[in-house]
């Protein structure tokens, strides 16, 4: 049995004042990221990242959330970057003390 896989997200929260933007954190606890801001109109937002199917958890009266991108696939692309092995080590290199040097 496979489990579902869900992306986290980065969602940007606005809420119409401090208070609901407060109350909506201690309720929910999502992961922020950052500090909030206030704008000019009054509205405070912050950051957060929430998976996938929670999205919808943030969503109430007086909120707003908007999706500003998808961490799980920057994770992703970032890993593909990585190269696999070990770069300093030539392939004729014998290994020290007691390690046995084996393939991947």
């Amino acid at each position: 049995m496979s489990t579902p896989r869900y992306d986290i997200l980065r969602v940007r929260v606005t809420a119409e004042d401090a208070e609901t933007l407060r109350t909506l954190l201690r309720e929910v606890h999502p992961d922020v990221g950052g500090h909030p801001t206030r704008g000019a109109d009054g509205r405070c937002s912050i950051d957060t990242y929430v998976p996938s199917d929670q999205v919808a958890v943030l969503e109430r009266e007086g909120v707003t959330v908007e999706k500003v991108g998808n961490a799980s696939e920057a994770g992703r692309l970032a890993q593909a970057q990585v190269g696999t092995g070990d770069r300093f080590a030539a392939e004729s290199a014998r290994p020290r003390g007691l390690a046995v040097k084996v393939k991947d």
